[in-house]
């Protein structure tokens, strides 16, 4: 039986990457090497010669834009996109904006480290792993998943803990773990689906 496709890519680096500032649900867009991150990441996808029914996105530019530059590059532009705001970046709440050498030296480094690297804490006014997971997880068994089992091949251009939440459900993560887990920014992660079962492809 044939094994269809799930790929996972983080937006390419963003202004706010570059300035290391807490975006959560801020819209800047893509720095010129996060296009090129996303050209390569295009690259790659491209080698395994699929052909994506859709393509599901968050509500935000910088994975919205960096899924286009793929599709691009795939030279499939004209597939359905779905954007949604339960595929956005955690939110940081307080911290949003902030310069994370700036926020550990008002915060304390240990404090932000607990912030950014718990699954269940969250910083002041935002969201924890596990609330993003709890947004991320319904809306990919409700809209995504389904499409899987029909046998189409999808792409998800999202974020850095949006897709922590999904691959901690594809890979069955344990919580202390999937907070280690660092997805490299325009990186395809990509998944074989067969019989309710994820394999790295």
């Amino acid at each position: 039986m044939h094994s269809n496709f799930l790929v996972l890519v983080r937006h390419g680096q963003s202004e706010w990457n570059e300035q290391n500032l807490f975006t959560g649900w801020k819209d800047p867009d893509l720095t010129q090497k996060g296009i090129t991150e996303a050209v390569n990441a295009g690259k790659q996808i491209n080698r395994y010669g699929l052909i994506f029914s859709r393509m599901f996105t968050s509500a935000l530019t910088r994975a919205q834009h960096t899924g286009k530059i793929i599709l691009k590059e795939i030279n499939q532009e004209d597939i359905p996109v779905h954007q949604d705001q339960n595929l956005n970046e955690r939110a940081y709440g307080s911290l949003t904006g902030m310069n994370k050498d700036e926020a550990r030296q008002k915060f304390g480094a240990e404090q932000v480290h607990i912030w950014r690297r718990s699954f269940n804490v969250s910083p002041p006014d935002g969201e924890s792993l596990k609330d993003t997971y709890d947004r991320v997880v319904p809306y990919f068994r409700n809209n995504i998943l389904p499409q899987l089992v029909k046998g189409e091949h999808i792409l998800v251009s999202a974020h850095g803990n949006s897709l922590r939440a999904l691959v901690k459900l594809i890979e069955n993560i344990y919580e202390g773990d999937i907070v280690k887990l660092e997805i490299a920014t325009g990186q395809p992660i990509i998944y074989k689906y067969q019989n309710g079962k994820y394999t790295k492809a």
